[in-house]
C-alpha cells in the first residue's frame, strides 16, 4: 500500500470513530512525512490538546512548525517537548538548528552541547556548533568544532570544506589546498572546492594550477560568477585576448544578470579595439548596476569618455 493510500485510509478511520487517537497519530505522522505539513498540524495540535504530557506530541509539533517556517512556535513545542522528557536528544538537536535559524548562536551551541552530554561521539553536534561558531566570526572555536567533527566522521565533506575556508582566511594555504582535495576525494564534482583551489593558486602565482581548476569550477557549476572573473582576468594578464573574450561571453551569456560581468567584457572588447561592442557591454553593466563592484558613477564616466574621446 502507497503512502498516499494509507493516508486515505486512516482519514476513513478517523471519520468512523474520532476517539481513536492510535489512526491519528498515525495519520498525522504520514502527513507530516508526505509533505502535508498545513495538515498534519491540525491533527498535532488536536492531539496536543488531549494528550498535554506527551512530548512524541509536542516533538512531531516542533518539526511541524519549522517545516511552515514557524521558528518561534517550532522553539516553543521542542522546549515542552525536553520539559516533558529530558533525555529526548533529538528535540535538544532540532531545537539547537531552530536557534541557529533564529541566529542565537550561543543558546543554540547550549543545546548541542547536551547532545554530546548524552552522546560525545555525535559529529553533528559537533558540526552545528561550528557552524554557530562560524557564523559569530569565532574562526578558531568553528576550526575546533569542524576538526571534532572529522576525528568523528572523517568523511563529512562540509566540515572538510568549511574547516578549509577557515584555513585558507587564516593565511594556512598548504593546509587548506589539503582539506579542499580531501572534498574532491569524497565528491569529485563539488565546484566550491575546485573554486578554492585555483583562488590558493591564484593568490600564489601559479596560473597554470588555477585555469585547471577554473576550468572544472566551471564544468560543474556553469554560473559561478567569480571562477569567471578571475579566469578573465589571468588570460587577459596572459595577453590571451580571444580566449579571455570568448570566456566572458560565456559568462553573461550563463550569468545574465551579473554587472561586473559585462564590464569585464567590455574591457576586453575596448583592449583588443571592439569599440562598439565595448560601448554596448558597458551599458549592459550599467543596466544591471547592483550587482557592480565599482560605481556606477565612475563606469558612466569612464564610458562617456570614451564615447567623447573617439568621437562616437
Amino acid at each position: 500500500m502507497s503512502s498516499l493510500d494509507k493516508i486515505e485510509e486512516l482519514q476513513n478511520v478517523i471519520k468512523n470513530d474520532k476517539t481513536n487517537f492510535q489512526a491519528r497519530r498515525e495519520f498525522a505522522v504520514l502527513l507530516l512525512d508526505n509533505n502535508f505539513p498545513q495538515e498534519a498540524l491540525q491533527q498535532f495540535l488536536y492531539l496536543s490538546s488531549i494528550f498535554k504530557d506527551d512530548s512524541a506530541i509536542f516533538y512531531n509539533l516542533g518539526i511541524t512548525y519549522e517545516k511552515l517556517k514557524d521558528l518561534n512556535k517550532a522553539e516553543k513545542a521542542y522546549k515542552k517537548a525536553i520539559e516533558l522528557a529530558p533525555n529526548e536528544v533529538d528535540a535538544y538537536y532540532n531545537l539547537g538548528l531552530v536557534l541557529t535559524d533564529k541566529k542565537k548562536y550561543d543558546e543554540a551551541v547550549e543545546y548541542f552541547d547536551k547532545v554530546l552530554e548524552f552522546d560525545n561521539n555525535d559529529s553533528n553536534a559537533y558540526f552545528s556548533s561550528g557552524i554557530c561558531f562560524l557564523k559569530q566570526g569565532k574562526l578558531d572555536g568553528a576550526k575546533y568544532y569542524f576538526q571534532r567533527t572529522l576525528d568523528i566522521n572523517p568523511d563529512d565533506i562540509y566540515a572538510h570544506f568549511y574547516l578549509g575556508n577557515i584555513l585558507k582566511e587564516q593565511g594556512e594555504s598548504e593546509s587548506a589546498r589539503e582539506e579542499f582535495i580531501k572534498v574532491l576525494k569524497i565528491s569529485p564534482d563539488y565546484s566550491w572546492a575546485y573554486f578554492n583551489l585555483a583562488s590558493i593558486a591564484y593568490e600564489e602565482g601559479d596560473l597554470n594550477s588555477a585555469v585547471t581548476n577554473l576550468e572544472n569550477t566551471l564544468k560543474f557549476n556553469p554560473k559561478d560568477v567569480d571562477a569567471y572573473k578571475i579566469y578573465a582576468k589571468i588570460l587577459t594578464k596572459c595577453k590571451d585576448y580571444e580566449k579571455a573574450l570568448s570566456i566572458a561571453q560565456i559568462a553573461v551569456d550563463n550569468c545574465q544578470t551579473e554587472g561586473d560581468l559585462y564590464y569585464i567584457l567590455a574591457q576586453i572588447q575596448k583592449t583588443i579595439g571592439n569599440n562598439n561592442d565595448y560601448i554596448k557591454s558597458m551599458n549592459e553593466a550599467l543596466k544591471y548596476s547592483n550587482t557592480l563592484s565599482a560605481s556606477p558613477k565612475l563606469i558612466k564616466k569612464e564610458l562617456d569618455e570614451f564615447v567623447k574621446y573617439n568621437n562616437l
